[in-house]
């Protein structure tokens, strides 16, 4: 796509018009900075973002945050709301990984009290958390279990002794969505996630040990529990090969289902069925079941993350370690604006309603940062902000550019110890694979959808 097609709104929002093609619904508005576009235009995410705009009952715009880039379907980092009387579902509008999310927790250390332990820690939690491509968990769950889990996300951990209310209290949505039900989810899914619960896997998912580095909102951060050179640590995963399989399984079905409900699609990638019928009813229900698998999955992992503390520094109440907050950036939600309601896709973006933390994860190595949501974005975006940096090189591209052992080297000369199961697989996730964070950050924030509270270093990686 050529530049000039966009009109630009303002120094950080272009749009292409609704003429642009005949058959798009609404405008698609995009959210970037100069540089930022001009690295988007090598793939192609602006026609994904386009071609969500022809999706029956999306309302208002298609939307790409500024770390978006090319995917199934809709483009990463991808935001659209359907009219849940006349719109449609669509897997590819939530992604493979279903509820790939984040969740960071605090500690009352500083830097300077355990600096010393940094590598002690990282191992400790390398060998506490399974990770890798297909890596199983501590438990194989039989049917029942894994029904629960499905049925009940985070709240299941409860129950289990894995978690504490707090941490129900701070995740998104209380760590469920009641619409789940387990009977929708194939035997396929279920197998291959039954003995995948606490879990990192492999790709870009990680556990990072961190500290708070800058703060720009005091009051939200004191709030929160974060103060200058704390020790915090994030955690990004999702649904493993449940979740996988659950995407897979039931674009299968829509494809099948199209001409029954006589929509045509410009992409394949882009099977849906309307949101009332029986397939979208369907899908709602096992992406619902996943969703709850990775909130399970995400308290699973801070209680072994606990238990690696507890090795390193010895149990004492007041210094265990708490949950800020945990959100999805890969999941459909039901949220009403302006008196209806809609089904809200959100790719590879995360919700960001006013006063509702927002975690931002960067590249490995690079920072990661907190924010706060803003009214705004439940004007702009459907209250949806981006989700991190972004690609901007493949993992092949990556793996011939970059050398993992020397990216290992580079980083630990910074004092970023890392344990990861393969060292060539880091290239992948090479910083210089991804857009800059920092600037990605700021335009989310100068145009209001989300603001600072707190940019974060890293000072461990865990990785599959």
């Amino acid at each position: 796509m050529d530049k000039s097609i966009l009109n630009k709104i303002s120094d950080f929002i272009w749009e292409i018009p609704q003429s642009y093609q005949q058959d798009m619904r609404v405008p698609a508005r995009i959210f970037a900075s100069e540089k930022i576009l001009r690295d988007v235009l090598k793939d192609e995410s602006l026609e994904q973002v386009v071609n969500v705009s022809t999706l029956p009952g999306i309302q208002k715009y298609s939307y790409a945050m500024p770390d978006i880039h090319e995917g199934y379907g809709f483009p990463i980092g991808g935001v659209a709301a359907m009219d849940i009387n006349e719109g449609v579902i669509s897997p590819g509008g939530i992604g493979f990984d279903i509820n790939c999310g984040v969740r960071l927790l605090r500690t009352e250390k500083t830097f300077d009290e355990i600096k010393n332990k940094i590598s002690e820690f990282t191992s400790a939690i390398y060998k506490e958390v399974p990770s890798g491509v297909g890596v199983g968990g501590r438990f194989k769950m039989v049917n029942k279990e894994l029904d629960a889990v499905l049925a009940y996300g985070a709240e299941e951990m409860l129950k289990k002794g894995y978690a504490m209310e707090d941490d129900l209290k701070n995740c998104e949505s209380g760590g469920c969505l009641k619409e789940a039900d387990p009977g929708l989810v194939s035997k396929r899914a279920k197998d291959r996630g039954r003995d995948q619960l606490g879990t990192i896997g492999a790709g870009n998912h990680f556990i990072e040990i961190q500290k708070v580095q800058e703060i720009f909102n005091e009051e939200c951060a004191r709030k929160w529990g974060l103060f200058k050179n704390q020790i915090t640590i994030l955690i990004h995963c999702g649904s493993r090969g449940l979740g996988h399989q659950v995407a897979t399984d039931y674009i299968q079905t829509m494809l099948n289902s199209l001409s029954k409900y006589n929509i045509s699609v410009c992409d394949s990638q882009l099977a849906c069925a309307p949101f009332s019928s029986y397939e979208g009813q369907n899908y709602f229900g096992a992406m619902s079941a996943a969703a709850n698998f990775a909130w399970a999955n995400r308290q699973l992992i801070t209680w072994e993350v606990r238990e690696a503390w507890r090795k390193v520094f010895g149990f004492t109440a007041g210094l265990e370690l708490k949950l800020v907050y945990d959100v999805a950036h890969n999941i459909a939600k039901i949220e009403e604006y302006g008196g209806r309601e809609m089904v809200v896709h959100r790719k590879g973006a995360t919700r960001a309603f006013p006063e509702q933390p927002v975690l931002i994860p960067g590249s490995m190595g690079t920072a990661s940062y907190v924010l706060v949501g803003a009214e705004e974005s439940l004007k702009s975006s459907f209250g949806s902000c981006c989700h991190g940096a972004g690609r901007v090189m493949s993992r092949t591209r990556a793996k011939k550019t970059v050398r993992g052992s020397e990216l290992k080297k580079d980083l630990e000369e910074k004092g970023i110890f890392i344990k990861a199961g393969s060292i060539a697989g880091l290239a992948e996730e090479a910083p210089v694979a991804y857009k800059d964070i920092d600037e990605i950050v700021s335009i989310v924030h100068e145009i209001g959808l989300a603001k600072k509270v707190v940019r974060l270093k890293p000072l461990g990686v865990i990785k599959g």
